[in-house]
């Protein structure tokens, strides 16, 4: 088996996968959203002292597990630096300590394999990783290579939903909340402009767009707010559609995924759909429970990588907080 460890951000969690199966035996989350809440994002120091209660108490149900242990898999790459160090420390002292190899793991690489949570690979792939931190399409060609078509120039579109919800005073995280308040709203009494509508550019953008909400809050009362947070919404997913058609007509995907912690939206998710059945691209989703940071999809790009033996020693784990695939 292989205990996971996964401290990039705000999400404490640790799960135990087997080897062979690729079944999940182990898995537990404690999340710091209520901590972080009133500050309306998170603050990497608390995140950092939240994870040091948090992680140890999570690996104390693991111990029954240890004598069954191949290898120790944590996030190392990238996220908060103050954050990974909490992961990278413990999953050191358990390398020593049980006297087994580490898999390091890219964050980003672990929103891929949390399609493939108990279950076998499909590759080629194309994906669109959307969360707090990225937006980003890749094109997943093996484990090995993965190729980033585009990215955001700007803001992410989970941040501009947590940014909204702060302008909103709604509270943190955002994502879940401009969703919700949104299902009331009309999108057709605010009118925003889809970033980037006339450039050529296969890139995102919601730097401007996060403004025009701004405007809009500061113009209009909370009543307004639905309707605000449904136009913006629309708008925000509109932009994705827009240069996904355009890399389509580039490059058309043999099956195509959305990943990351904004990929649990709704929304996102019906008008992906739609988008897809033109093309007619199947469309891989992880489990909603798996969207978000956590350890489980760890484990699995770990089962990966101790299939092709990419062990190191406990002193070659670096943390890298501003890597990408």
């Amino acid at each position: 088996m292989i205990l996971s460890i996964e401290s990039s951000c705000d999400d404490s969690s640790i799960a135990i996968t087997e080897i062979k199966t690729k079944k999940l035996i182990y898995h537990k989350k404690i999340s710091q959203e209520l901590e972080h809440s009133k500050y309306g994002g998170v603050v990497p120091e608390l995140a950092s002292r939240l994870h040091a209660i948090a992680l140890p108490a999570i690996l104390e149900e693991c111990t029954p597990w240890f004598s069954q242990l191949k290898a120790i898999a944590v996030t190392n790459e990238p996220g908060l630096s103050v954050t990974l160090i909490e992961g990278v420390v413990m999953a050191k002292a358990l390398s020593i300590t049980l006297n087994i190899p580490i898999l390091p793991i890219n964050h980003l690489k672990g929103h891929i394999y949390s399609l493939f949570i108990e279950k076998e690979v499909q590759l080629p792939l194309t994906v669109l990783l959307v969360s707090g931190g990225h937006t980003q399409v890749i094109e997943v060609k093996s484990h090995e290579v993965m190729e980033t078509v585009a990215t955001t120039m700007d803001d992410s579109y989970g941040e501009s939903f947590d940014k909204v919800a702060k302008m909103m005073d709604l509270g943190y995280p955002g994502g879940p909340l401009i969703e919700k308040i949104a299902l009331d709203g009309d999108s057709s009494r605010f009118v925003f402009t889809v970033p980037l509508w006339q450039s050529p550019l296969i890139a995102f953008s919601y730097s401007g767009l996060k403004n025009q909400v701004r405007l809009a809050v500061e113009a209009n009362t909370s009543e307004d707010y639905p309707d605000i947070a449904c136009a913006f919404q629309k708008t925000a997913t509109d932009h994705l559609l827009q240069k996904l058609k355009k890399y389509f007509k580039l490059q058309k995907p043999q099956r195509f995924a959305i990943v990351g912690g904004a990929s649990a939206n709704l929304y996102l998710r019906r008008e992906i759909e739609i988008l897809l059945a033109i093309y007619k691209v199947p469309l891989l989703l992880a489990a909603l429970e798996f969207c978000s940071d956590n350890a489980a999809m760890i484990g699995r790009a770990a089962v990966e990588e101790y299939a092709r033996d990419n062990f190191v020693n406990y002193t070659d784990v670096m943390v890298n907080a501003r890597c990408k695939l």
